[in-house]
């Protein structure tokens, strides 16, 4: 917002929209999901229920849950899933600490439950999926969270997909995702733009434990406007000039479609005027000394200079019209004025 970054990745629900957001950022696209990773105690989950499992926000109340760090963007999704579910700030005991000392200190069971979200290829991630004593919440509501957040993704863990041959998770696990979206600000030039929407097909188009191949990036997630480079190197087919030439030739000559449209507009209606204009602006370094060469012929005729004075006369306007130059295409132009200066000479001598 402030203009010190041109394209950044956006973690949806973690920044409050502001009314002008929409005229300043646009989305090139979602790339991925990173799931709301909620991990508990198994004695802790006993505490609330008797099979001692979780499946909901409201059960999380009088516990003691690290949401994140500051600044991280979690705690501020996980304070609008609370308010959702109309838990009141001071029901959960929150804590902020950093991933690292919050995890030991949830070993060490001085936290009852962890929140963070990142992809599933975390260490963190991996590590605590097959601690004994530690669950991952189900969240049972997941379609509705993905209906109600525009930015959330209902996704399933599929049973054995961490382990299959210890079998982790031992059952499919539903969980919300928050899409993350690359942003840019409006007015960044496009052809970057099209290159960096064009490279997150390549890096995160492959298939993940959330998603099948090609099902990212994508223009159905995300709460910003999509740049129309973005919708169309996700949805479109690679540019045609683009498979054969380098991108920046390829770029310039699709840009240079409207210009040279609105070049042919002006020019194809020149192309009728100009030439005429041309020709009389050829013609008239010529045709400007038969006004003089018609004064010289009717003085004769009139008697108002004498012959000698006109035969001056004539030698000066046949010593300009030598220093006149044309093209060669209008050089009979110029030979014609001579030749008729010689003939209105040949006149005067007769007298």
């Amino acid at each position: 917002r402030e203009g010190k970054a041109d394209l950044a990745f956006v973690q949806g629900g973690t920044a409050e929209l502001q009314p002008d957001d929409p005229d300043l950022l646009v989305s090139l696209g979602s790339l991925f999901v990173e799931p709301v990773w909620l991990f508990y105690r198994t004695d802790a989950g006993l505490k609330v229920t008797d099979s001692g499992r979780l499946d909901s926000l409201r059960q999380l109340r009088g516990l003691r849950v690290n949401v994140g760090s500051e600044g991280s963007g979690v705690p501020t999704l996980i304070d609008r899933l609370l308010d959702a579910n109309r838990v009141e700030k001071g029901q959960v005991k929150l804590s902020r600490l950093e991933q690292t000392p919050a995890t030991m200190a949830f070993l060490a069971g001085k936290l009852d439950a962890l929140v963070f979200a990142s992809a599933p290829e975390s260490l963190m991630v991996q590590m605590l999926l097959q601690t004994p004593g530690v669950r991952l919440m189900d969240f049972a509501q997941h379609e509705a969270y993905g209906r109600k957040f525009p930015f959330l993704t209902p996704v399933t863990l599929p049973r054995g997909v961490v382990d299959l041959a210890g079998n982790v998770p031992a059952h499919d696990v539903r969980l919300v995702a928050s899409t993350t979206s690359l942003v840019a600000r409006e007015g960044t030039h496009p052809a970057l733009l099209t290159l960096f929407a064009q490279n997150a097909q390549a890096l995160h188009g492959s298939a993940g434990w959330f998603n099948r191949a090609r099902e990212f990036p994508s223009t159905r997630h995300g709460e910003l406007p999509i740049a129309k480079e973005g919708e169309r190197a996700i949805n479109e087919p690679v540019p045609l000039l683009q498979r054969y030439l380098p991108f920046w030739i390829a770029n310039l000559i699709e840009r240079m479609w409207l210009v040279l449209g609105i070049l042919l507009a002006v020019m194809l209606p020149l192309s009728r005027v100009v030439p005429p204009i041309y020709q009389f602006r050829v013609r008239s370094r010529v045709f400007r000394w038969y006004g003089r060469l018609r004064e010289i012929e009717n003085d004769f005729e009139s008697g108002k200079a004498s012959p000698q004075d006109l035969l001056v006369a004539l030698d000066t306007l046949e010593a300009q019209a030598e220093k006149v130059s044309v093209p060669l295409s209008y050089a009979d132009e110029l030979y014609a004025l001579r030749n008729h200066i010689h003939l209105v000479r040949k006149k005067l001598l007769r007298t």
